[in-house]
């Protein structure tokens, strides 16, 4: 079996150099496949796949593509304990992370498969003529959402299977009616492929149209799916620097597209007075396993802890250091990360106004969970260290004065994805004024709990604010993703026979819609 060829509307290519290895994350060794690098030429033949598939894919019923996403889950659910084992070995992640994983993945392709057959995602909203109204006649008008076009996916380092080739962004932009062309995440190269495969597997199962799904490999290849004009959206999971320069090149192009980009966030959690001072050693134990749990390498890992001076808070930190300094050493996703993440520690170790509080020295092979002071002014100087994710099993601490001094200190955050109260009833009370201050900071926020886990469902809001993602009014998990790849489309005065089915008068697909303002019954 030759590995490393681009998926290109279901066939094989390989026209660039083989040049491309993927590596054991923990030994570093070379694994025995070859990947090639795309070319050009092939970016643009996938991409041009993408379009011709989309014309047709567009049009065949939210039913149909139902069926095809269950294919999907089902043909990743065959997947063996071989390429459970492969992916363990790309990513250093353990077997049973992976495992939970691919079930999430499965999962998400069967609750868009859900929301397909719901149908609400359409918003089909119809208001009739209203030939004899004065002074101007009212025509018919009728409107429903479909896809945008041909999706570009970039696959994330941290989630292998959920935010990578299968992952959220390519089951929502499939579930909307778009194509996509997915690149290829460089630290998992033979886990894609095999993902890759089983995709195309339900494409043939499923009978859908060739160029739904195209993959290519390889290093700056990314910017090429971007410029091509056939793709109208862009799907992307990873840091600040590299989120935000696909969002420059596409608002850059002679017709600009929309970047749906998750990229930085520190995740703040605030320690109210009264629960520390009922149950600090719990907290800090909680805390720890949150920032410790799969090395850190979660976009919601608890980055910023932030309390008032106290008696028990400092406490806290004691009992903080402690644990933290207890936390075993682990594996990093690769050697590149691991290379980021000891240069981050080492420059909040010579940083003023910053102080090491706990962790292991690190070392050239596994991360070291890591605990830091800093002083508040740094956040009120809108110092960059302070808002910028460190991506490892790293936290850093502030304490603040008082309560007004807390609201000034998070009036000055940035965009988060997360944002944790750990409160008992007494501080609810006399802290209620800071929910209106996170609503204006996060996507997500979360009362005695830790954002270390993203519930796929209807609710879920895994996005937030800038510099978090690149536009706060989406998700990249949940249903509502959806959303991110459709666009509203109005017909007015068209005769039956050239409305799409949902805004016929007959309603084939029997789904729900407004008519005239009103909900129309239920079928």
């Amino acid at each position: 079996m030759r590995i490393g060829h681009q998926s290109i509307a279901g066939k094989m290519s390989y026209q660039g150099e083989a040049s491309l290895t993927s590596k054991n994350a923990m030994t570093q060794e070379a694994l025995p496949y070859t990947f090639y690098q795309a070319t050009e030429l092939e970016v643009n033949q996938a991409c041009d796949a993408a379009y011709t598939a989309f014309v047709e894919y567009k049009q065949i019923s939210p039913e149909k593509r139902a069926v095809f996403l269950e294919n999907i889950a089902d043909e990743l659910d065959l997947l063996g304990t071989d390429f459970i084992d492969i992916v363990s070995q790309e990513t250093a992640l353990p077997v049973a992370r992976i495992h939970g994983e691919r079930a999430r993945t499965s999962g998400q392709m069967r609750i868009f498969a859900k929301v397909l057959r719901q149908g609400d995602f359409l918003g089909a909203r119809i208001d009739t003529a209203i030939p004899d109204r004065t002074p101007l006649p009212r025509p018919d008008l009728r409107q429903m959402r479909m896809g945008i076009g041909p999706v570009g996916v970039f696959g994330a380092s941290n989630f292998p299977l959920a935010f990578s080739t299968a992952g959220g962004d390519t089951a929502s932009a499939l579930a909307s009616g778009c194509s996509v062309v997915v690149k290829a995440h460089s630290g998992h190269m033979l886990t894609a492929h095999f993902v890759a495969e089983a995709i195309n597997k339900a494409v043939e199962k499923s009978h859908m149209p060739k160029g739904v799904f195209n993959m290519v490999y390889g290093n700056g290849v990314g910017e090429f799916i971007v410029k091509h004009p056939k793709i109208k959206a862009i799907g992307f999971t990873g840091s600040l620097k590299g989120g935000r320069a696909l969002y420059d090149m596409a608002a850059a192009r002679p017709q600009p597209i929309p970047v749906f980009a998750e990229m930085s966030s520190i995740n703040p959690m605030i320690l109210l007075p009264e629960a520390l001072n009922n149950r600090a050693k719990q907290i800090a134990q909680q805390l720890a396993d949150s920032v410790a749990m799969g090395c850190g390498q979660f976009c919601t890992s608890p980055g910023l802890v932030l309390g008032i001076r106290s008696p028990q808070f400092s406490t806290f930190i004691d009992t903080l250091k402690i644990m933290m300094q207890e936390q075993p050493t682990q594996y990093m996703l690769n050697k590149s990360t691991l290379n980021n993440y000891r240069s981050g520690v080492e420059h909040l170790c010579s940083y003023h106004g910053v102080e090491h509080l706990a962790g292991k020295k690190q070392d050239n092979e596994q991360a070291s969970s890591q605990l830091f002071k800093a002083d508040v002014e740094l956040l009120f100087k809108g110092d960059p260290l302070l808002q910028e994710e460190i991506f490892g099993p790293t936290t850093i601490v502030i304490e603040v004065d008082h309560q007004e001094q807390l609201y000034k200190a998070l009036h000055c955050m940035q965009g988060q994805l997360t944002a944790t109260l750990i409160a008992d009833e007494q501080d609810l009370l006399e802290f209620a004024s800071i929910v209106p201050i996170l609503e204006e900071k996060a996507g997500r926020l979360l009362m005695n709990g830790y954002p270390t886990g993203v519930e796929v469902c209807d609710a879920m809001v895994h996005g937030g604010p800038y510099p978090a993602t690149s536009d706060a009014r989406g998700t990249s998990v949940g249903t509502l993703a959806i959303d991110r790849y459709l666009r509203p489309v109005c017909y007015q005065n068209y005769p039956q026979a050239l409305l799409p089915d949902a805004l016929k008068d007959s309603n084939p697909l029997k789904i729900n819609r407004l008519i005239n303002g009103r909900q129309e019954p239920s079928v």
